[in-house]
């Protein structure tokens, strides 16, 4: 299974931005997916999460109404849409896909990970 996040850089304060996350490899609509990020001297930390069908989805408090996350299945994509950006969204972003259908905020039940994608938010 390969996952490919991509689309992010410097923004400011308030603007927005698309992270795409390309998979392979894997029967991709079978699985939950989820976004993370890890900011800089910070633990990893859950973002939101979505089920295969795209009909549930589960975000972290500090982003909530800020960010959403999508799928294609077709494309074999999950997005994750940015909105308000804060400085302290600043992290580096991953996908994952998850060993069960339902969206979880845990790491230890998603199995491969992406290699993550810089997103900075200067004030």
């Amino acid at each position: 299974v390969q996952l490919q996040a991509f689309g992010g850089g410097l923004v400011q304060t308030g603007d927005s931005l698309r992270l795409p996350c390309a998979a392979s490899g894997r029967t991709f609509s079978s699985h939950s997916m989820g976004w993370f990020r890890q900011a800089p001297g910070k633990e990893r930390e859950f973002v939101a999460a979505i089920t295969w069908s795209g009909g549930i989805t589960y975000y972290a408090d500090s982003v909530e109404g800020r960010f959403t996350i999508s799928r294609d299945n077709a494309e074999h994509t999950v997005y994750l849409q940015m909105n308000s950006l804060k400085p302290e969204d600043t992290a580096v972003y991953y996908c994952a896909t998850s060993r069960v259908q339902y969206p979880s905020a845990e790491p230890s039940l998603y199995d491969y990970w992406g290699q993550g994608t810089l997103v900075t938010v200067s004030s």
